[in-house]
C-alpha cells in the first residue's frame, strides 16, 4: 500500500485539494471555488469527505498518513488562522482541531508562503540549498525565509513577511491597515496601481489609455511591455526598483544563496528580473555582491501550493 499525504491549498478565490506521495506526484487534484463554504464548519466538513472519498476509492490502495494545510495567516504552532483579511471566514479559526475530528494521522497548518517555501525546498530549485528566500508574486507578496535548512517561523509563526515591511512612509493604503507596505508596489494589484499613476504623470502613447483599470493584469502588462509600450515597460522597471531594493536588505538579514521568484507577476520574465536584479545589486552591500542569485521557481504554478502544503505534512511525520 503506498503512502501518501493530503495538500490542502486556501485562497481567497479557490481550495485546492490534492493527494501526493513522498516523490512529490499528486495522485489527485481538485479545485474548488472558496464561495461555496460560507464558514469553516462548512469547508472543514467538505473536504474531509472528500478526501475520505478519494483514499476509499482510489485504485492505487493509498494509505493517507498525514495533513498539510496552507492557508492566509496561517499560525503553524497553534493550527489557527488568524484575522485572515482575504478570507469570509472571520476571526480566529482552529483549523487543525477541526480537522482532527475527522482523522486520526497528524494534522499541520502554516501559511501559504511558507507552505511554497518548503514545497520548493523539497521539490523545487531550492532542493539541496539550505539559505534561500522564496517570494510569491500575486495578489500580495507573500515570503518565506530558509536559514541553516529550517524555515524561520518566528516565537509566534509569523515571520518573514517581506510583503508588509515599508516601502514609503504614508505610501500606498495597504490591506493590512497601514501604508506604503512592499506589497502594495510589488504585486499584481500594486503593478497596475503604478500603471494608473504614471498614465496620469506621462504624455505617452499608450494603448493602456483604453482599458479600464478593473480590467487590466499583470498577464497583460507584460504583453503591452513586450510589444513596447512606454507606460508599461516603464511600471516594471519601477515595481523592479523597489522590489530590487528591499531585497537587498533581506539580503543583509539572512545572507541566502539564492531568492526565488513565484506567482503570476514573476512570470513576466525578464520584465521583472532584469530590473530587479540590477537594483537588488545596486543597493546590497559589498560582502554580498555577486553572491546570490535572483531564480525564477521550478515548481509548477498550478500545483506549487498542493506541493507546499504537502510538503509541510511530510515534514511533519518526519
Amino acid at each position: 500500500m503506498k503512502n501518501a499525504v493530503a495538500g490542502i491549498d486556501i485562497g481567497g478565490t479557490n481550495v485546492s485539494i490534492g493527494i501526493v506521495d513522498k516523490e512529490g506526484n499528486i495522485l489527485f487534484n481538485e479545485v474548488f471555488a472558496i464561495s461555496k463554504f460560507k464558514t469553516a464548519i462548512e469547508f472543514v466538513k467538505f473536504s474531509s469527505n472528500k478526501i475520505k472519498l478519494i483514499i476509499q476509492e482510489s485504485a492505487a490502495k493509498v494509505k493517507l498518513s498525514a495533513i498539510g494545510i496552507g492557508a492566509p495567516n496561517g499560525n503553524y504552532y497553534q493550527g489557527i488562522i488568524e484575522y485572515a483579511p482575504n478570507l469570509k471566514w472571520n476571526g480566529v479559526i482552529p483549523l487543525r482541531d477541526m480537522f482532527k475530528e475527522y482523522f486520526d494521522i497528524p494534522v499541520v497548518l502554516t501559511n501559504d508562503a511558507n507552505a511554497a517555501t518548503i514545497g520548493e525546498m523539497l521539490y523545487g530549485g531550492a532542493k539541496g540549498m539550505k539559505d534561500f528566500i522564496l517570494i510569491t508574486l500575486g495578489t500580495g507578496l507573500g515570503s518565506g525565509f530558509v536559514a541553516n535548512g529550517e524555515l524561520i517561523l518566528g516565537h509566534d509563526s509569523f515571520a518573514g513577511e517581506l510583503g508588509h515591511t515599508i516601502v514609503f512612509q504614508d505610501g500606498r493604503n495597504c490591506g493590512c491597515g497601514r501604508k506604503g507596505c512592499l506589497e502594495t508596489y510589488a504585486s499584481a494589484p500594486g503593478i497596475i496601481r503604478t500603471v494608473t499613476e504614471l498614465l496620469a504623470k506621462r504624455n505617452h502613447e499608450s494603448e493602456l489609455r483604453n482599458i479600464p483599470q478593473s480590467k487590466l493584469t499583470a498577464k497583460m502588462l507584460s504583453e503591452y511591455a513586450n510589444k513596447g509600450d512606454l507606460i508599461a515597460k516603464e511600471a516594471f522597471e519601477y515595481t523592479g526598483k523597489i522590489l530590487g531594493f528591499k531585497l537587498s536588505e533581506a539580503i543583509a538579514i539572512t545572507s541566502p544563496e539564492a531568492i526565488f521568484l513565484f506567482g503570476g507577476l514573476a512570470n513576466a520574465g525578464k520584465l521583472l528580473f532584469e530590473p530587479t536584479k540590477k537594483y537588488m545589486d545596486k543597493y546590497l552591500l559589498n560582502i554580498y555582491k555577486n553572491k546570490v542569485k535572483l531564480l525564477s521557481s521550478s515548481l509548477d504554478e498550478n500545483h506549487a501550493a498542493i506541493l507546499g502544503a504537502a510538503a509541510m505534512a511530510w515534514k511533519e511525520i518526519e
